[in-house]
């Protein structure tokens, strides 16, 4: 008799494409998401570069975080990976690995909503891995504070993410949303597909040219973004009443993402950032460290 544990894993049933615009870079890449072996875990691929170097979606990799996560592994790095990753994730793809020829994920629309649907139209194969890893709960609050911005790990019967933000133009003020994952598969990827993963990205009229003589943003534009002004939305409709604070949440879900699977834990996050997820996912993974 033997005490071996497995643990049900997921990969693609067949492989997807997207070709669009980089957010920041401006330019064009072309990403194809292939099914990948049990245990290999999500991975990109620069298929552009020589020996195609490979680069890990998890904590380890992540080498910037300014206005969205990059990762990076000796000279090749790819940038925007959080709402890609959050589909994957959510989504139940545990095992994919990522070609891309160009340094960013393709912004599509602004939002997650086409890797979901992607992923949803070819469907998941089952895979067994052998571990002796228990799910990882969360047993102590964990804290990453910022003037008075912060991000928790707060411990909780099931995960949650709760976001809050707050901005001083009047259409978008003062937002709260709160999210959980369904414990079944199916039932978590309809959530997400519905509730979280359409909210676009979103950015500030009066802070776009300055973003711009910085370097970024070049592929931004009223096609794959929401601009807010002082005088309210610049290319309405939204897709929900409060879609910034729910795009918050796709972001914070695609950070979280890198530690592998979503620890048991209320997630909660006020006027944050992604360099502020990643210090909380840092901090989770010494608390295992520290606590094995």
């Amino acid at each position: 008799m033997t005490n071996d544990n497995f643990m049900q894993q997921h990969t693609l049933s067949a492989p997807i494409a997207q070709t669009g615009i980089g957010l920041h870079s401006g330019a064009n890449t072309h990403v194809r998401i292939l099914p990948a072996p049990t245990g290999s875990g999500r991975y990109f691929v620069r298929v552009d570069l020589p020996d195609s170097p490979v680069i890990k979606a998890q904590i380890a990799s992540v080498n910037q975080t300014l206005l969205s996560t990059q990762l990076g592994s000796l000279e090749a790095s790819v940038r925007t990976v959080e709402h890609l990753l959050a589909s994957l994730a959510v989504m139940g793809v545990d095992n994919a690995r990522i070609e891309i020829d160009g340094q960013e994920v393709p912004l599509l629309d602004g939002s997650a909503l086409e890797w979901t649907k992607r992923i949803a139209e070819v469907g998941l194969t089952s895979q067994t891995k052998h571990t002796n890893e228990a799910p990882l709960v969360v047993e102590q609050e964990i804290w990453v504070r910022q003037d008075d911005a912060f991000v928790a790990a707060i411990p909780a019967p099931y995960t949650r993410f709760t976001y809050g933000i707050d901005f001083d133009l009047p259409a978008i003020g003062n937002q709260w949303h709160s999210w959980s994952p369904s414990l079944n598969r199916e039932n978590a990827s309809a959530d997400f597909t519905a509730e979280i993963a359409p909210a676009r990205t979103f950015g500030l009229l009066h802070q776009i040219e300055h973003l711009q003589k910085s370097g970024l943003i070049k592929g931004g534009s009223l096609e794959n973004a929401l601009v807010c002004g002082s005088d309210g939305w610049v290319n309405p409709p939204l897709r929900f009443p409060n879609e910034p604070v729910r795009h918050k949440i796709l972001d914070l879900v695609g950070d979280l993402s890198l530690l592998g699977n979503f620890p048991q834990a209320h997630f909660l996050a006020y006027k944050a950032s992604h360099n502020l997820h990643i210090q909380l996912a840092k901090r989770i993974l010494d608390w295992v460290g520290v606590r094995s």
